[in-house]
Formats: structure tokens, C-alpha cells, sequence
């Protein structure tokens, strides 16, 4: 695997109303990088957003088969990363307008 930077790793946050609710318990979901660990993406969102965390889930979704007429194509794979902050961190500053 070649170096990943910080912004390399975390993709993008996903916004749904369950990762919204969460966001109370100070946990935000991301769309990460398929092969980073655990370890990289904690080390990535403490750099990127200035916070601590304590600790990284993640879950890889498959993507779905999906036809147009006679053509079959495949979504792309997903990975999935619910980061939770220690109670003395503050919070994410881009999520803080969206409630």
C-alpha cells in the first residue's frame, strides 16, 4: 500500500439522520480509505480536525449489482469509520451547523 496522507484517508462524512443522532454522544461517521487500519484513521482525524479520540470502528460495505436495461454494473465497495472523541475533546466544527 502506498503512504496515504490524512486528507488521502478520510474520504468524506456521511450525513443520515442515525449518524446525526450520534453526533450527541460525540461520534461522527466517515467514508475512509478501503485499506486503512484502524490506527491510521485515528491518527487522521486527530490531525485533520484537532480533536481526540478514543476510539475507531469500521465496517466494509459491498457494493451492489445494478442493471440498465441489459447492462450490469457494480457499485464501488465501501469502508465505513464511527470515531468516537474522548468526553474532554471538543467537538467537530463542520458538523456543528447541520443540526
Amino acid at each position: 500500500m502506498k503512504n496515504l496522507t490524512s486528507y488521502d484517508i478520510i474520504r468524506k462524512p456521511v450525513i443520515t439522520e442515525k449518524s446525526m443522532g450520534a453526533m450527541s454522544d460525540k461520534k461522527y461517521t466517515f467514508l475512509v480509505h478501503p485499506e486503512a487500519n484502524k490506527v491510521q484513521i485515528k491518527r487522521a482525524v486527530e490531525e485533520v480536525f484537532g480533536v481526540k479520540v478514543l476510539d475507531v470502528k469500521t465496517m466494509n460495505s459491498l457494493g451492489k449489482y445494478k442493471r440498465m436495461g441489459v447492462h450490469v454494473g457494480k457499485r464501488s465497495d465501501t469502508k465505513k469509520a464511527i470515531v468516537t472523541l474522548t468526553a474532554d475533546s471538543k467537538t467537530i466544527e463542520f458538523f456543528d451547523n447541520m443540526n
